[in-house]
Order: C-alpha cells, then structure tokens, then sequence
C-alpha cells in the first residue's frame, strides 16, 4: 500500500485529507508540522510522498523543504499551501508540485496519483 506523511498544522483539514486519502487506498500519517515529520524521516520512515503545508507553528514547510533537500530522500513533495505568493520562493520550487488549497480536492488527488 502506497503511503502518504501529510504534514499541516490544521486538525481539521488534516483529518479531512487523511480520510479522503484512505478512501483513494493509501496509508497516511498525518503530523502538526516540519519538526515532527523530520523526526519521523530520521527515524526510518519512508513515505512514498510528501504533502507539505508552508505555514506551521515550530518549523514551516520552507525551512522543512530545505531540510528534504539536506537529506536527499529522493521523495516526491507537494507543497498544499492557501498561498500563492509562496510559489516563486526558492525552496517551493524544489517541491514536485504546488497546489493552493481548495475544497475541491480533484487537484491535489491528481497530484498524489501522478507523482506517486
């Protein structure tokens, strides 16, 4: 089964992502931000890919992605951010993909599936 380390600080968009994607058949770990989901990636744990939140409490998805970066992982990420603006940062263009959050998922879902 193809997993998913979701990484958004939102409690409630990040149990409505964590149960559209189980519904699609993935596994899915969801954390509150960077720190925790580098600590799970040192640990061991190997997503198939990433979907990255930019703003979070502790570490943010840009420091996070410069980490990735560090790290080499060779994971798949997509930034799932409400903002645009953040698009042409450096660190954002390392990302696989950039979706801006809405409630339709039908974008997101097409990334997960094209980059996974």
């Amino acid at each position: 089964m193809k997993s998913i380390l979701l990484v958004e600080d939102d409690v409630a968009i990040r149990r409505l992502l964590t149960d559209e994607f189980i519904d699609e058949g993935y596994r899915v770990e969801g954390v509150p931000d960077g720190k925790v989901a580098l600590e799970r990636l040192k640990q061991g744990e190997r997503p198939n890919l990433i979907i990255l939140d930019i703003r979070m409490p502790r570490m943010d998805g840009l420091e996070t992605m410069g980490y990735l970066i560090k790290m080499k992982l060779d994971l798949p990420v997509i930034i799932y951010s409400a903002y645009p603006s953040y698009r042409n940062d450096y660190l954002a263009g390392a990302a696989d993909a950039y979706v801006i959050k809405s409630s339709n998922l039908t974008e997101l879902k097409h990334r997960v599936e094209a980059l996974i």
